[in-house]
């Protein structure tokens, strides 16, 4: 069986052929720039209309959403229903769920009669206690309107979990492990016995910890300030939380942390203390979250910045298990959430 796997973001779509269930991959790509000013490519359709040409038959398509809500918490075939469904998520995802819904309504168009599977990054984190998801807000703001944690990057924390558990040679559902997927997006998960119970992202993306250029955790009651200090609209507030704050922010300079721990050996003040507050939140979380399980077999690095910046992993280490008579594994582990995309969509075509 083929299944493509997509990853259709607001400009740009992510592939990867699978051969399932050899897991072999038959082709990957990307293409960038879709709709914006000179580029080729006018929009999503036309985009995998360019993909498809490259590729010798399909038998599933199976795509990342980011927001499924309470909604889904497992993968589903795609129908008008669900469809419908993703379109109500998209007020509380507006950077992502539209555009994965463009890859999955071109997808339709030019793959008629081909069964297309949604992959949630949200659905990971459904085992949540309400306890851990629940915000101190009047709990009818929770029933009424959904308002709760939600947690993402699901599949990622889901796949690097599921390999450190096999690369210690122990069962995923007797495992403690903290996954920390570091990019210019970033959330730490702490996995007991194969579930996640705590997770640093919250109803959006921005909450937690200190991010390429989001802000993570602030008192919320600076939102409101900010908007009366600077006289700015609600939109704008949003813009500068989540485009113009993080390291990129603090720094002055970038939201690249290779070029940031560049400049704070070369004396940077502002590039040495956007890393340090990098650091420092993750540390926290990592010591919370083995309170929360009391007790940590793996400590798990993924993504761009967890797997590559080797002295940032060092800086998060140092002195963290000081209190631990057993020492936890610290790995590294590329993540690949296509592959768990291919194999959830296969699994459930397969049924």
């Amino acid at each position: 069986m083929k299944i493509l796997v997509i990853n259709s973001g607001s400009s740009s779509i992510k592939y990867k052929l699978f051969h399932m269930p050899s897991e072999a991959v038959l082709f990957k790509g990307g293409i960038e720039h879709i709709g914006e000013k000179g580029s080729k490519i006018k929009d999503h359709y036309e985009g995998l209309k360019l993909i498809l040409a490259k590729i010798d038959g399909v038998d599933v398509v199976g795509h990342r959403v980011v927001h499924g809500a309470q909604v889904f918490n497992k993968p589903v075939l795609i129908s008008d229903k669900v469809t419908k469904e993703i379109k109500k998520c998209a007020s509380i995802a507006p950077l992502h769920n539209p555009a994965n819904l463009l890859g999955i309504m071109s997808c339709k168009k030019l793959l008629p009669g081909i069964k297309q599977v949604a992959v949630f990054d949200t659905a990971f984190h459904q085992t949540l206690p309400d306890y851990a998801y629940t915000y101190g807000l009047p709990l009818e703001y929770y029933s009424k309107y959904g308002i709760r944690k939600y947690g993402f990057h699901g599949t990622s924390h889901e796949y690097v979990a599921h390999e450190a558990a096999r690369l210690m040679k122990k069962p995923i559902n007797k495992s403690k492990i903290i996954t920390c997927h570091l990019g210019n997006g970033c959330s730490i998960t702490a996995i007991k016995n194969g579930r996640s119970i705590d997770t640093s992202m919250g109803f959006t993306p921005l909450e937690g910890l200190l991010m390429g250029t989001r802000c993570g955790d602030i008192d919320p009651a600076l939102v409101t300030y900010i908007m009366k200090l600077k006289k700015i609209s609600a939109d704008e507030a949003d813009s500068l939380l989540n485009k113009r704050s993080g390291l990129k922010g603090i720094s002055g300079i970038s939201n690249d942390m290779r070029l940031l721990e560049k400049k704070s050996k070369q004396g940077n003040k502002r590039a040495r203390l956007a890393i340090d507050i990098f650091v420092y939140r993750i540390k926290k979380y990592i010591g919370a979250y083995i309170a929360a399980m009391g007790g940590l077999d793996a400590l798990v690095f993924t993504a761009g910045i967890g797997e590559n910046q080797k002295r940032i992993r060092q800086l998060v280490t140092s002195g963290l298990f000081s209190f631990m008579n057993k020492k936890p594994k610290v790995l590294v582990i590329p993540t690949n959430e296509e592959l768990l995309i291919a194999r959830k969509a296969y699994g459930l075509i397969s049924k």
